[in-house]
């Protein structure tokens, strides 16, 4: 077997990388190139709006794209550009935007892997007769542990914890994990670093990218409001208790979570902890009415052994993430007739609709990755949950 895990001579193995113009996937292409694989580069141009192109931290537009261009000329391998700025508009942008005027905080880098880089790249990367597509994530792939599923691959938490990307790859299909390699799972960054200086990249000291790239200057509005001009539309801010505190202009300007910035002061602190899009009402309350136990799923992708309904009667024991920042906490799996649910051994403050809940087998490096869903609901603490409620019975003035 070969670094990649194929029965062939590294030469025999061709390897599409692709290349966003940062410094990771530069390294990928330059250590599989030092390893002899037959490594082509592809690097998607998925958006070109004025100052994000040239903007530090951004990526797939044009600075980027001649950076990748720039590292395959000193490779010595071929660099192919694919304008997806259509596809790119249509599955990623304008469902952020749906996502946040319907009150939901969406994850546009999850959205991006499953459509433009995971589905229509990779489809790409086989039309070109590769064996596998490669890519600069911090996670890995390896033979699935598991004898239920031979010849068959499972993801895991990257030895470098602080650099984990898996939550945001926990929709990555099982025909996907098949087909992808993650070359730096087993790195930390500082080697990844080092080893572009010892390459002569041009990228070897250039800033990470930001997790959502397409927003200049992290201006959301702009965005939701080309799409979703209703999004900033004015209504009130109500308290859980029923009291009207104050207006707001737009829920898109508003997360759950969130404590400064509210427009109104009544002597304690308050956060807000619902956004309701159909009433354009922010509901705001104390802290503890974030505290939330358990979350319901939707769009699971379950990457588990059994089938997901065999795996989760009577529970399955795993450890969830909500946050792409926080470490995995102990957390029990359940599907039934109310759906699919988390229950969450440790109280998470300000979950909010639309981001993603990832399962793991353990908490530290190397666990393995089962999987996940978008957040559909969360449920509170009896009384919290009782007042919110109540108050979205209530019917909103004209």
């Amino acid at each position: 077997m070969n670094s990649l895990d194929f029965d062939k001579r590294p030469e025999d193995t061709r390897v599409v990388v692709a290349m966003s113009g940062g410094v990771d996937s530069s390294v990928v292409a330059g250590l599989l190139k030092r390893q002899g694989y037959d490594v082509l580069g592809i690097t998607l141009q998925l958006y070109d709006h004025g100052a994000a192109v040239h903007r530090a931290g951004s990526c797939c537009a044009g600075q980027d794209i001649d950076d990748a261009r720039r590292v395959c000329e000193t490779l010595g391998i071929p660099h192919y550009v694919l304008d997806y700025e259509r596809r790119f508009r249509e599955t990623v942008i304008n469902p952020f935007a749906e996502a946040y005027a319907m009150g939901e905080t969406p994850v546009p880098c999850v959205a991006c892997n499953q459509t433009v880089k995971f589905a229509d790249l990779l489809a790409t990367a086989r039309e070109l007769g590769a064996d596998a597509l490669a890519t600069g994530h911090y996670i890995r792939s390896a033979a699935n542990p598991s004898p239920e599923n031979p010849n068959r691959r499972a993801l895991f938490r990257p030895s470098d914890s602080d650099r984990d990307q898996s939550w945001f790859l926990f929709a990555t299909t099982q025909e996907q994990i098949d087909y992808l390699r993650f070359p730096l799972g087993g790195m930390p960054k500082a080697e990844v670093r080092a080893l572009a200086e010892e390459m002569g990249l041009v990228v070897a000291k250039k800033a990470d990218s930001q997790d959502i790239c397409f927003v200049p200057a992290g201006k959301y509005a702009d965005i939701i409001n080309k799409v979703r001009p209703n999004a900033a539309l004015e209504g009130e801010i109500v308290h859980l208790d029923g009291r009207v505190l104050g207006r707001h202009e737009g829920i898109l300007h508003y997360t759950i979570g969130q404590r400064k910035g509210l427009g109104v002061a009544t002597g304690e602190p308050l956060y807000v902890v619902f956004l309701d899009a159909r009433s354009r009402r922010v509901i705001v309350g104390p802290k503890e009415a974030l505290d939330t136990h358990r979350v319901y799923l939707r769009d699971m992708n379950w990457l588990g052994d059994r089938p997901l309904g065999e795996a989760t009667a009577g529970g399955f024991a795993c450890f969830a993430k909500v946050r792409s920042t926080r470490p995995p906490t102990p957390a029990t799996l359940h599907s039934d007739a109310s759906g699919i649910y988390v229950d969450l051994g440790i109280g998470e403050a300000g979950v909010a609709p639309g981001q993603a809940c990832v399962l793991y087998s353990g908490e530290g490096a190397d666990e393995r990755v089962y999987g996940g869903g978008f957040i559909l609901r969360s449920q509170r603490a009896a009384d919290a949950e009782a007042s919110l409620q109540a108050l979205l019975g209530t019917p909103v003035a004209a």
